[in-house]
Parts: structure tokens; C-alpha cells; sequence
């Protein structure tokens, strides 16, 4: 039994790094993307408007996408969907540099987005029931591993941009590269199966109730991070007359104190709960809020943008996590949350803009403030499930 049991630490051990190696390619997928936007705009011959609207189309393609993931999980075993899925998510970079015009931009991204969000739900699915199993937390660093990834795959990015190179041929390299590493680091992942006999989820459905009210909580987190990403640069540029260097500085403060908080973050849940980091998050996030419409100086609106960063990190992780224990179709639960965040991201930067079109970006950011503050209010809807609640519907896992 003690070997067994050893030897069943050591298997969940190597699947935690795998799948948290999952989550760094994915990143890197997106990182190497969003470097080349440029190049893509002029190849395709796009104006600043039309780019708008086709960068519109992933978070369509995905949202309409992410439902399929439990289905094809529970059809072909998380190790084999995730293989396939994150293969397609890889490839996928390879089209949006071949996009010929604006209609063919629009097309590719809806592709793109489609693979990114199925295999989002898959790795995040794997994510959750791998946590389960160690009894600990994890996603916050999954999810750290992801920017991790992002930051490397903006890195090479930027070195191919700065030395001229085809997007094309960038992305085709990148591409097989991710594809290959993707498939190795699959290998090492937990093999979970549906349980004999279990009713297979439907392709599509309308996430469950619990779901909804977790995806609100992980809207108000998403909406403050993709306001903060955004404008950002442009509130210190505008609003406090900061220069392109100082003001860029600010979204680079905002991206690493991300990554720095979500890489020790399961600690920090591991060590005070779920419920006081969230709440002690948005009250932070709260207070950042504040600094930044208050903000006589930069540097007090660049400490507020680094609080909001700070606050916000872990909720999207637990919230994909409480997802995952919140009913028997984890991948049906996840795909509800991520649809909601999505759309947060995608809503977020739009509606920032239109509300400082009619007042301005203070205003914006009282919104952000209040936002924030709902997570103080909803941190309840992400308390862990008890370890018998856990263990009520167990996945099998193959060898």
C-alpha cells in the first residue's frame, strides 16, 4: 500500500509540471501572437478600426468554442483531448500572419480563438482535478506558468520583430516548436477518465447556476485586469501628462506584479484560505482603484495600477478551481466561467473607452474601483469545497 501510495505522490507530481508546462506553452502561443499585431495589420492592409473589430473575433471563436471541450475530454480522456486540443491551439498561430484583407483576418482569429479556448478549458479542467488529488492549491502558479509563458513568447516576438523577421516564418518556427513541446509535456499530464457508464455532457449548454455566480466574480477581476493592461499607459498619459516612457512603464509594473502574485499565490491560499486572500485581493485592488482616480502624480497612479495587479491575480485561478468542485461536469462548469472572464476581457477595454468618450478616464476607473470592491463582497462563492465533497465523484485515472 505504502509504495502505491508512493508511487501515486510521485505520478501526481510529475502531472503537476506537466500540466503546468501545459499552461507556459499556451502562454507563449499568445505572447508570439500579440508581438507580431503590426505586421499582421499592414500585411493584411488594415486600418486601426478594422484591426479593432477582427481582434473582436478570438474572443467570439472562443466563447462559442469552449462548451465542446468537456464533450471531447469525456469522449477521448483528458490526456488525449488535451494533446489534440492544445496541437490545434499551437497550429492555429501559424494563420492570422496569412490573413490576405480584413475578411480573412476576422476568419483566422475566430479559428484562433476557437483552439484557445477549447484547449483553455481542457488544460484548466486537468488543472483543477490534478489540485483535487494533491489536496493543495495549484492553479494560482498554473496560471503564473501561463504569463510566464506569455512573457517568453513576447520576448522572441520582439527580438523577431526588431530584426525584420517575416511573421510568417516567425510564426511558422514558433509554431512547430510550441507544437512539439506541447506534445511532450502532454505526455507527463494525469490520464483522467469518465467513470464507466457516466452520461457524457452535452456539446452545448447553458453553464450551470453555480457557475454564473462564480463568473461574476471572475468578471470583476477580468474587467479590472483588461482595463489596467489597456489604458493603463494611456490614463498617465493623459490624464497626468506623463511621458510614452513613464506611462509604458506603468503597464509593465501592472503585467509583473501579475506574474510575481500568481506565482506565489497557492502559498499564500495554502496558508490563509481562499475566502481572506480573495477578500484581502479586492480590498487591495480596491485601494489601487482609488490611488489611480485620486492620483495627484504618476507615481501614485503607477502604485494604485500595481495594487489592482496585485489584488486581482489569484481570482481567476480559484475561480476556474471552485468551478472545477462546483458540479458533476467540471469541464461544463469551467467552460461557463472562462465564457463569462472572456467576455469581461473583451468588454472591458471597450467599455473603458466609451465611458471616458462621454466623461472621462477618471470616471473609467471609478468604475474599475467599484468593480474591485465586488470582490470583497463575493469572495464567499469561491470557498473550497470540503475533501469529502472532493471525493464524491471521482474521475478514474489510467496508467
Amino acid at each position: 500500500m505504502t509504495d502505491q501510495v508512493d508511487f501515486d505522490r510521485s505520478r501526481l507530481r510529475r502531472g503537476r509540471y506537466a500540466v503546468a508546462a501545459v499552461f507556459s506553452v499556451h502562454g507563449a502561443v499568445t505572447g508570439s501572437f500579440a508581438t507580431r499585431i503590426p505586421w499582421i495589420q499592414d500585411h493584411a492592409g488594415v486600418s486601426a478600426g478594422q484591426l479593432g473589430l477582427a481582434l473582436a473575433f478570438p474572443a467570439v471563436g472562443a466563447s462559442l468554442a469552449m462548451p465542446l471541450a468537456g464533450a471531447i475530454t469525456h469522449r477521448f480522456g483528458a490526456r488525449t483531448a488535451l494533446r489534440g486540443l492544445l496541437g490545434l491551439w499551437t497550429l492555429a498561430l501559424i494563420l492570422p500572419s496569412l490573413a490576405p484583407n480584413i475578411w480573412g483576418l476576422c476568419g483566422v482569429l475566430f479559428v484562433y480563438g476557437a483552439t484557445a479556448g477549447m484547449s483553455d478549458v481542457a488544460m484548466n479542467a486537468l488543472g483543477v482535478e490534478t489540485e483535487n488529488r494533491l489536496g493543495k492549491s495549484i492553479m494560482s502558479s498554473l496560471h503564473g506558468m501561463w504569463s510566464v509563458g506569455a512573457l517568453v513568447g513576447s520576448a522572441s516576438g520582439t527580438l523577431a520583430a526588431h530584426l525584420g523577421a517575416d511573421a510568417r516564418v516567425h510564426h511558422l518556427i514558433a509554431s512547430l516548436v510550441l507544437t512539439a513541446l506541447g506534445a511532450l509535456f502532454c505526455q507527463g499530464v494525469l490520464d483522467l477518465r469518465s467513470s464507466p457508464g457516466e452520461e457524457a455532457p452535452p456539446h452545448f449548454a447553458l453553464p450551470p447556476k453555480s457557475a454564473l455566480v462564480i463568473g461574476a466574480v471572475g468578471f470583476c477581476a477580468v474587467f479590472a485586469e483588461g482595463a489596467s493592461l489597456d489604458w493603463s499607459a494611456v490614463y498617465l498619459k493623459d490624464e497626468l501628462a506623463t511621458d510614452a516612457g513613464v506611462a509604458a512603464a506603468s503597464t509593465t509594473a501592472f503585467t509583473l506584479m501579475m506574474a510575481i502574485a500568481r506565482l506565489v499565490g497557492d502559498k499564500v491560499v495554502d496558508r490563509f484560505g481562499a475566502l481572506p486572500t480573495v477578500r484581502t485581493g479586492g480590498a487591495a485592488a480596491t485601494v489601487g482603484g482609488l490611488l489611480v482616480v485620486f492620483a495627484p502624480n504618476p507615481v501614485v497612479a503607477m502604485a494604485g495600477f500595481g495594487l489592482i495587479g496585485l489584488g486581482v491575480a489569484v481570482v481567476v485561478p480559484l475561480a476556474f478551481a471552485a468551478a472545477g468542485r462546483s458540479g458533476p461536469n467540471p469541464s461544463q462548469a469551467i467552460a461557463g466561467v472562462a465564457t463569462i472572464t472572456y467576455s469581461s476581457s473583451l468588454l472591458a477595454p471597450s467599455a473603458i473607452g466609451g465611458i471616458a468618450n462621454a466623461t472621462s478616464l477618471v470616471v473609467s476607473f471609478g468604475l474599475v474601483t467599484l468593480l474591485s470592491f465586488g470582490l470583497v463582497l463575493g469572495a464567499s462563492v469561491l470557498r473550497p469545497a470540503s475533501r469529502g465533497q472532493r471525493d464524491e465523484t471521482p474521475a478514474a485515472v489510467g496508467s
